[in-house]
């Protein structure tokens, strides 16, 4: 099978098709729906494709000791880990109109599903696919049902060893051929020498009739550029409003005029990326002519 599948309505993935930017809102919206809206809106502005949060069933995903644990961390949005959770978790209807206004806009809207309820409700929702995030990649029932449900899914791969990898091919291609890996290093945020885009490399030779992408998380778009020149045909990045702000995530996203460039220099460098076939241009015949190179 080619290395390529249509990823959302109308836009293909992998081979020769321009590469996929994922616009990572996550919880960076504080809790509030019309920031998450100006998110919405910014990602669309900055060229990005899709605006990915992330959904969670806090009742089925943790249990009780767990919600009521203290939380004391500067990024706490409430006395208990259930009070925090909360406080960034947008109801179901709430995500209905986030995907609405997102559809107004024109971007993809999706989300990753944290638990397998989240899954549940994110494919009542229609999302174009499934964002598997690096903490659910080695968790293999879960990926067995999210492949079931028969939508395009994009994998993570932070935490986990190539074994994992191709356990996790092996369980989902069966199933479901429309899936890609996204190189991932879960720093927050990451350390250049901890990226390892090699990997990138190691996955297209390891699984060939699949594409590869890249999902970052360190600061500055240089590394995220490099990813797209040696092949990723995804690129996920986690964006902000405002690096200052309130949470784990924030240090390590992209401000509005980042995502901007990022998305830019993507476009240039695939521009670049040209033909493998070496002779003399059209562009060099002035230069050949008159020999004031």
């Amino acid at each position: 099978m080619p290395r390529e599948f249509e990823l959302c309505p109308g836009r293909r993935i992998g081979g020769d098709y321009p590469c996929f930017i994922i616009a990572e809102i996550g919880q960076n919206h504080q809790g509030d729906l019309d920031i998450a809206k100006r998110m919405i809106r910014m990602a669309k502005d900055c060229g990005a494709d899709c605006a990915k949060f992330q959904k969670s069933e806090l009742e089925y995903k943790f249990n009780k000791k767990a919600l009521e644990r203290p939380y004391t961390s500067k990024h706490s949005w409430g006395k208990t880990y259930g009070e925090h959770k909360r406080h960034l978790e947008f109801s179901h209807d709430q995500y209905r109109e986030l995907k609405k206004y997102a559809e107004e806009v024109g971007i993809f809207f999706t989300a990753s599903g944290m638990d397998e309820m989240a899954v549940e409700f994110l494919h009542e929702l229609d999302v174009p696919f499934f964002k598997v995030g690096s903490g659910d990649t080695n968790n293999f029932p879960y990926l067995e049902k999210t492949a079931k449900k028969g939508r395009p899914m994009v994998i993570s791969s932070g935490m986990q060893s190539m074994n994992t990898m191709h356990q996790v091919y092996q369980i989902v291609k069966p199933i479901n051929p429309n899936f890609c890996f996204l190189q991932c290093t879960s720093a927050y945020p990451l350390q250049p020498e901890d990226v390892n885009l090699r990997v990138i490399s190691a996955y297209q030779s390891a699984f060939p009739n699949i594409p590869i992408g890249y999902s970052g998380h360190e600061t500055g778009i240089a590394i995220s550029v490099a990813a797209v020149a040696l092949g990723a045909k995804v690129v996920e990045r986690h964006v902000t409003l405002d690096k200052t702000w309130k949470g784990s995530d924030h240090q390590a996203s992209l401000e509005p005029k980042e995502l901007a460039e990022l998305v830019k220099a993507i476009r240039t460098v695939e521009k670049a990326m040209g033909s493998p076939i070496k002779q003399l241009l059209p562009c060099e015949m002035a230069c050949n002519v008159y020999g004031n190179c």
